[in-house]
């Protein structure tokens, strides 16, 4: 497969979208998948065509690798072979995507001994909204990094926080830390943490707190269960947060999935939860030859 003169690279970085792993799941093809391909100007050869929708999104991830082509979805990827996969486990860790923190929605956390949140900005990101995002992580979560751009990072550096961590996605696609994050569960609030889980998990720690859960009808439960979930320490709270949400957000039932599935799609096999079903037949879709899959529709 030759790079043509000029990708379209926005269509190449949504083939590896929640839509499209969600048709593929469901139907067991994409009409979704065909059409990007068509927009993202992908030079596919006859002998190319023969082979398997797998290798096309191998292909795809090493045109966006390059700096100049880089979305949000590559640094995520790397976080989940480098640190996720590649640090940890998924019997020992989990990963959150997109979970809110106050205003703002955390692109990546990662679950262990405490929590970990990765906030990214890309080639392509602006810097305008940082401070506030930092400010709800650190509400949130213990431990904060941002991981950067090369044109990001001597900004980063000098605005944020002492104890937030900056990491550098380098051209060879390793992540280089430049200034360790400081672990503090002190920060967080636990009111916040209450508004950041659902009430069932709140429900959960309440119990394990030993504290009684209100009596109170639907309209005014979660008023009434802040209330009582606002009491607890801080770093209880946290400790309390990370246990179960690495037991309601486990992710190692996907685990032999991945043996499956090309590594550039890691991140959206681990964030799809796909159903057993469906797991089937996104690993079915992705064996289809490429010429198939062009004509999904």
């Amino acid at each position: 497969m030759a790079e043509p003169v000029k990708i379209e690279t926005s269509a190449l970085a949504r083939l590896f979208s929640a839509g499209v792993m969600r048709e593929l799941g469901l139907f067991g093809k994409s009409p979704l998948f065909a059409r990007l391909v068509r927009e993202s100007r992908m030079s596919l050869e006859a002998e190319d065509q023969a082979a398997p929708v797998s290798q096309l999104y191998d292909i795809a991830f090493k045109l966006l690798r390059k700096r100049r082509n880089r979305y949000e979805y590559v640094y995520k990827t790397a976080l989940t072979q480098k640190v996720l996969l590649g640090t940890h486990s998924l019997r020992t860790s989990s990963m959150l995507s997109e979970f809110r923190a106050g205003s703002s929605k955390a692109d990546v956390v990662i679950l262990n001994g405490t929590s970990t949140v990765y906030e990214i900005k890309s080639e392509r990101d602006s810097l305008k909204r940082l401070e506030q995002q930092i400010h709800s992580y650190s509400q949130v979560f213990a431990t904060i990094n941002v991981i950067v751009g090369e044109n990001h990072l001597s900004e980063v550096l000098k605005s944020v926080p002492e104890y937030v961590g900056v990491l550098l996605l380098t051209d060879h696609y390793n992540i280089r830390q430049t200034r360790p994050a400081i672990d503090d569960a002190s920060r967080t609030l636990p009111e916040k943490i209450f508004d950041s889980i659902t009430l069932r998990e709140s429900k959960i720690i309440l119990q394990e707190q030993q504290i009684p859960i209100p009596d109170v009808s639907n309209a005014h439960r979660y008023l009434a269960w802040r209330k009582e979930f606002a009491k607890l320490d801080p770093v209880i709270a946290h400790s309390a947060m990370v246990r179960t949400l690495k037991k309601t957000r486990n992710l190692e039932p996907l685990e032999s999935l991945l043996s499956h599935v090309p590594k550039p799609l890691y991140f959206s096999v681990l964030s799809s939860r796909l159903k057993f079903s469906q797991r089937n037949r996104l690993v079915t879709a992705l064996q289809a030859p490429i010429r198939q899959a062009l004509n999904w529709g």
